[in-house]
C-alpha cells in the first residue's frame, strides 16, 4: 500500500507551531458499516500523524470510549446520530444519543452533555444529510456549533463549496473530516487548528483553524475479523 503521504500529499506540508491536526468525522468497526480495527487505526495514525481523532461511529460511543488512551493520538468521543431529519454529529459526549429524535432535540441533548453540535456532509443527497429546513432551524435556535465544509467522501466538490459558503455566511465554525470507513482514508481531511483542552477551547480553536483535505473514497477491503456487536449500544 502507498504511504500515507503518497495517498494524502498535504500530510507532508509543515504545520505551524502550536497547532494540531484534527479529523472531526470518522468511523471504526463499532459503526457496523466500517472495517477499521484498533490495530489498523494505530498504524494509520502513526503514518498520518493526526493528533486528534473525533471517533463518530453510527449509533454508539462504545468504540470511542474504549479507544481513549489506546491510540497514538487524543480521542474525542463523538457519535453520528440519525435524527428524523437527517444525520447529526455530537462531539465531547458522555452518553449515547438515541436515534429518531428531531434535529432540535438531538442538538439540545448534545448541548446538555456539554458537547458540540456538528453537521456532517450538509448538502450531499447521496447521504442521510440534514434537511435544509432542519439546518435553518438549528441555526435560528443558536444550536449549531460547527459545519462540515470539507468531507473527503462527498459526492460532488460543489457540495463542499456550498457548505463552506453557508458556514461563512452564518458565522459558523468550519470543520473537516475524512469520514473514513477504512484505515487508508485517515489523513484525507482534517482541520489544522490551535491546541485545546476542552469543548469550548476546541470550538474557539476551530474558528481559527485551516481546513485541509482532498477527495478520497477507496472501496472498503472486507476480510474476516472479529468485530464487536453493533447491537450492544
Amino acid at each position: 500500500m502507498p504511504s500515507a503521504e503518497d495517498r494524502h500529499p498535504h500530510l507532508s506540508e509543515p504545520r505551524p507551531e502550536g497547532t494540531v491536526r484534527v479529523d472531526l468525522h470518522m468511523h471504526t468497526m463499532w459503526s457496523g458499516d466500517a472495517t477499521t480495527t484498533p490495530d489498523e487505526l494505530v498504524t494509520a495514525l502513526e503514518e498520518s500523524e493526526i493528533d486528534v481523532l473525533c471517533v463518530t461511529d453510527h449509533a454508539t460511543i462504545n468504540g470511542a470510549v474504549k479507544l481513549q488512551g489506546e491510540l497514538p493520538c487524543r480521542v474525542v468521543v463523538g457519535q453520528e446520530v440519525k435524527t428524523n431529519q437527517g444525520e447529526l454529529i455530537g462531539l465531547f459526549l458522555v452518553e449515547r444519543l438515541p436515534i429518531g429524535l428531531t434535529a432540535i432535540d438531538a442538538a439540545k441533548n448534545i448541548r446538555e452533555q456539554g458537547g458540540l453540535v456538528y453537521v456532517p456532509h450538509p448538502f450531499d443527497p447521496m447521504r442521510s444529510c440534514m434537511k435544509p429546513e432542519a439546518i435553518d432551524a438549528l441555526t435560528a435556535e443558536g444550536l449549531l456549533d460547527a459545519f462540515e465544509v470539507f468531507n473527503a467522501k462527498v459526492s460532488l466538490p460543489s457540495l463542499n463549496r456550498q457548505a463552506a459558503e453557508f458556514a461563512s455566511d452564518h458565522g459558523i465554525a468550519a470543520g473537516s473530516g475524512s469520514d473514513a470507513h477504512e484505515p487508508s482514508a485517515i489523513g484525507a481531511a482534517y482541520v489544522e487548528m490551535p491546541d485545546f483542552t476542552d469543548a469550548p477551547s476546541f470550538l474557539a480553536g476551530l474558528t481559527a483553524g485551516r481546513v485541509v483535505g482532498h477527495t478520497y473514497d477507496m472501496p472498503r477491503r472486507w476480510r474476516p475479523r472479529v468485530v464487536p456487536s453493533t447491537k450492544a449500544l
